[in-house]
């Protein structure tokens, strides 16, 4: 308990040490919101892995999927490698740097509102962000909980108001440059830690070959007659494997916080190597996570009560056998991805609200000369205003998402299943297209905002009776045809408007 305790302690105070260190560089909007559009490639990448990566992901989606598809759940995490990041970089990082800032956009809802020329979308983007992104971080605090709860026997309900209050600080402190600082240095925590769990689990079942084999002799929960389907190439449910994948590799490209990452980069050569960097990083954290948890049946299920299997205990089940230095390793592993995500999500959220819907200043489009300047002074008082809403904003959105997390509704990964389903149903199409197609409507974003919100809130009421996550995969994959079809019948954008927009692409 000593080992766990001292280490976690010096991992709290270096995190807390990096925001005293960068709160100097967040007294601007800028600088907290994007770092000054400074930050480098590794700062970048690690940024955009660890935020992609947390407790959701190694406890919630590695427990309940590796016990539903076995092995092959390991296709999760290469998928998460090749779309979501990868993808992901190539196909949004340059044009996004690009063009958001030659229209000067600090966030997706400005995006959209500068970008099509209609400040309702962004407003209602706004919206969207802050409403949807409360259940990704609920569950967040879920998953990290679970994990402290096994590894130091605090009660759950101590774990998440600890992890939110340590969390706010070093945002608010620091703002985006204290947490791009902090996700590198948890991203090297997370590579480190991933792979000696696996090496200790590996050997606890007496070696891979064993634990291969171990699974292969395991009956299937379809037909109790055949067995194997565990150690498969793609499993018992290829298909349910297959949404799982669409919607944590391709939802990554419509969510606020990952794109952002693009916004604050250096420059375009700077780019190319985050790409790199970003991959690497994900096959090892993602890859190993799922590979992970799909020996989770080896070990017993907690039964909840209900009576039903509690998949965010499958993982804490199969390291609380490990030695403490391991499980202390554990616990900083999980807490590294789970702060820097959480630091992701509400610094995206409070920025949404303050610049999109409380401070909405009209923007004039590049080459373009803003009516009533103000003086440099005043204009000094109204950012330092914005950057202290933020803050208080900050504080805001964690207190929401604690409550939701004390008492959480569902499952972690129906949790993100319904958030990423929502802002990536409505966001990812019109974004993703908006950056390489000049025929793309403002109707036509209203219309995936109203069919990505509208699918997942009306399946959610009803009950899911289409699963969260297939749901969620079907409103990102709906958006394109959704967008496509609408600008082909409506109305066209103001074409010299456009043609300005895209200028930065020259």
């Amino acid at each position: 308990m000593f080992i766990k305790v001292f280490l976690t302690i010096i991992f709290l105070a270096v995190m807390i040490g990096v925001g005293l260190y960068t709160r100097k560089q967040a007294s601007s909007v800028d600088g907290f919101v994007l770092g000054g559009r400074a930050v480098g490639p590794w700062l970048t990448a690690f940024a955009f892995g660890t935020s992609y990566f947390s407790a959701v992901v190694f406890v919630g989606y590695a427990g309940q999927f590796g016990w539903k598809y076995g092995l092959s759940s390991a296709w999760i995490g290469i998928g998460n490698a090749i779309i979501g990041s990868l993808l992901a970089w190539i196909i949004l990082g340059k044009r996004t740097k690009l063009m958001t800032q030659h229209i000067e956009s600090r966030t997706m809802p400005d995006f959209f509102g500068t970008r099509f020329q209609d400040q309702g979308l962004r407003v209602t983007a706004s919206i969207i962000a802050f409403v949807f992104l409360i259940p990704y971080t609920a569950g967040v605090y879920s998953g990290i909980s679970r994990l402290f709860e096994m590894g130091f026997n605090i009660p759950y309900e101590y774990c998440v108001v600890i992890m939110s209050v340590l969390t706010a600080v070093y945002v608010i402190l620091g703002g985006y440059k204290a947490t791009a600082m902090n996700d590198f240095i948890q991203g090297i925590i997370m590579l480190f830690g991933i792979v000696a769990v696996i090496l200790a689990v590996l050997n606890a079942q007496g070696g891979l070959t064993a634990a291969v084999s171990k699974l292969a002799a395991l009956p299937s929960d379809v037909d109790p007659t055949v067995n194997g389907g565990f150690a498969s190439w793609f499993g018992p449910d290829p298909w349910g494997l297959l949404g799982v994948i669409i919607l944590t590799s391709l939802g990554t490209m419509g969510l606020p916080q990952m794109v952002g990452k693009f916004y604050s980069i250096t420059d375009e050569s700077a780019i190319k190597r985050g790409t790199v960097i970003s991959t690497i990083f994900a096959f090892i954290v993602a890859g190993g996570c799922y590979f992970l948890g799909g020996f989770g049946r080896l070990y017993d299920p907690v039964i909840a009560a209900n009576g039903k299997i509690a998949y965010d205990s499958i993982v804490p089940a199969m390291l609380v056998t490990l030695p403490d230095v391991l499980i202390a390793l554990v616990v900083l592993l999980v807490l590294s991805a789970s702060m820097s995500t959480l630091a992701s999500l509400v610094l995206t959220s409070s920025s949404t609200m303050t610049l999109d819907l409380i401070y909405r200043d009209k923007k004039a489009l590049p080459g373009e000369v803003e009516d009533g300047s103000i003086d440099d002074l005043v204009a000094e008082k109204i950012e330092r205003r914005k950057v202290v809403v933020m803050r208080v904003l900050i504080m805001f959105f964690i207190a929401i998402s604690l409550l939701i997390a004390l008492n959480p509704p569902t499952f972690i990964a129906q949790l993100m299943g319904i958030s990423w389903g929502a802002l990536a149903g409505a966001f990812l199409a019109p974004f993703m297209l908006g950056l390489y197609w000049r025929g793309v409507t403002t109707t036509s974003v209203w219309a995936c905002f109203f069919w990505g919100v509208g699918l997942t809130v009306v399946n959610m009421l009803l009950g899911n009776p289409i699963n969260p996550i297939n749901c969620g995969a079907i409103a990102m994959l709906g958006g394109f045809p959704v967008v496509w079809l609408v600008s082909l019948l409506t109305k066209k954008m103001d074409s010299n408007v456009v043609n300005k927009i895209f200028e930065c692409y020259k």
